[in-house]
């Protein structure tokens, strides 16, 4: 199962902005919702086609709530995030699952919430360290060349 994560924007409740919205409502309305991350909802799809899709479907919504769109495919890697338009160009088969792991955004964890995202390139199949120690752990979202220069 693919898995979408929406992570909010800090000045609004991700939750309300998007459940009290009929569309955005009745798009989730078929899947079990949970909240991985604090302000976020994450639900479970058959596909990386059908959460690219999903994510296709709420976007009007994604860019005015959301701060982060992560979608993670298990059969690219059971751990790691990969950015919507990363994501976006696998599904299109503009790059390979195995050329997604160079470029990466560290995001830490702090009770919960998603903080301090730094960029990084892997190097020799090593992930670098976030660099805080002060982190209850790391999400480690693969990003698109695009997002990496940006």
């Amino acid at each position: 199962m693919t898995q979408v994560c929406l992570v909010g924007d800090p000045a609004v409740s991700l939750a309300y902005e998007l459940l009290s919205r009929e569309t955005a409502r009745e798009a989730l309305s078929t899947y079990e919702i949970t909240e991985p991350f604090a302000n976020s909802l994450a639900v479970e799809t058959v596909s990386l086609g059908a959460a690219v899709s999903l994510c296709n479907d709420l976007n009007w919504y994604l860019v005015r709530f959301v701060r982060e769109t992560l979608i993670r495919e298990p059969s690219i890697d059971a751990e790691e995030w990969l950015s919507r338009d990363l994501a976006r160009q696998v599904r299109d088969g503009e790059i390979r699952p195995e050329e997604t792991d160079r470029r990466l955004k560290l995001f830490g964890v702090v009770d919960g919430e998603l903080v301090d995202p730094k960029y990084v390139t892997r190097e020799q199949g090593t992930t670098p360290d976030h660099g805080r120690d002060d982190l209850d752990g790391t999400v480690v979202v693969r990003v698109s060349d695009a997002e990496f220069s940006a």
